[in-house]
């Protein structure tokens, strides 16, 4: 079994970061450059090792921003290893059981998945073992946000490019690292496309499918069951992110048939424009020393006591804005009748 201050080729074990019955994963330092930290992946039975065959050849290759880095690989060794880069922070599994996450946090993190997702498909590599586990958020999260580059890594793919992988042999592997097994292969069956329960051949849409609960376990708290959308659970969920999950969680012929595709859904799903202005009444423009120009309060350009949009950034200047129930359109404040259209707009009662 490896211990503290093994020596691992280059590298010196520090601290065991997590294991179960068939491996375990180190923190590990460089023996000449101390400052240097790599994540070593050790199998502590001799029935893993293929598994770490496997990963360490899905990995070679594979350099994205979203994908943890191999740096080091032999199978071979006393004990076997794969040196992988080191990410400082947690699994994305403790940020969901806190229900921490906004909506557009979840976006943000699913959109940096899939962008790693991406690329290992179109280097021919199938992870099929996305579950929240094996999604490592960067300690940057906390102050830069979800959004900054990097900060949201995949991991573990010794299930990558693999062909005629069992389910038994799939929930065996998703055991290798992290306690309380009996929660783990429940939650990784969760996690799995009906085609890959079934023991079918998988492509690249299996992975999407598991993106599809993730993204509603991130929204929402819990896994997906029965025919709720994330809305239905989580009020602040925008309706649009639903279809993002329906057409990911769905059967193989309806699935996203790329990575591309869902991470396009969810573009279309961003942040909802701006509603207009719902005032439509009469003000004079921003005050100013005199009836001349004045300073915009938002950006401090230059704009006209009578506007009442600021010509530079838009910011509303007027405390009423006066306009057209008929075209929609914005007269002057001063007008009595529109200028598209000759509707009728004069002064609201009350207001001189």
């Amino acid at each position: 079994m490896p211990s503290p201050n093994q020596r691992i080729s280059e590298y010196v074990l520090e601290e065991r970061l997590g294991g179960g019955t068939f491996g375990e994963v180190w923190r590990a330092r460089h023996h000449v450059w101390s400052d240097q930290r790599v994540a070593i992946k050790i199998p502590t039975d001799p029935s893993y090792i293929r598994n770490l065959q496997r990963e360490g050849a899905a990995l070679h290759g594979l350099e994205h921003p979203n994908i943890v880095q191999a740096k080091g690989f032999d199978p071979y060794a006393d004990p076997p290893y794969l040196v992988m880069e080191y990410i400082p922070g947690t699994s994305l599994r403790p940020i969901i059981e806190r229900k921490s996450l906004t909506p557009d946090a979840a976006v943000a993190i699913m959109t940096q998945i899939l962008h790693g997702l991406a690329y290992a498909h179109k280097h021919g590599i199938v992870h099929r073992d996305i579950k929240p586990e094996n999604i490592l958020i960067h300690e940057r999260a906390a102050q830069d946000g979800y959004s900054a580059p990097g900060v949201v890594k995949v991991t573990d793919f010794g299930l990558g490019k693999a062909v005629n992988i069992s389910l038994g042999e799939s929930i065996a592997y998703s055991t290798s690292v992290g306690g309380e097994q009996a929660k783990q292969i429940a939650g990784t069956v969760d996690y799995m496309a009906p085609e890959q329960r079934s023991g079918d051949q998988v492509d690249e849409r299996a992975d999407l499918y598991a993106c599809g609960v993730l993204l509603y376990e991130m929204i929402t708290g819990q896994r997906p069951a029965g025919t709720e959308v994330p809305s239905d659970l989580n009020k602040k969920c925008p309706k649009r992110l639903d279809e993002a999950f329906r057409r990911s969680y769905a059967r193989l012929e309806k699935r996203f048939a790329s990575a591309e595709e869902f991470l396009n859904c969810l573009a279309l799903a961003g942040p909802p424009p701006l509603p207009p202005p719902a005032i439509t009444q009469v003000r004079p423009a921003v005050p100013g020393p005199d009836a001349g120009a004045s300073l915009c309060p938002s950006c401090r350009n230059p704009v006209a006591a009578s506007d009442q949009f600021c010509m530079h950034c838009g910011v509303q200047l007027a405390e009423w804005v006066l306009r057209c129930p008929r075209c929609g359109a914005f007269p002057g404040p001063a007008d009595r009748f529109c200028i598209l259209c000759g509707t009728a707009v004069g002064p609201p009662q009350g207001v001189a």
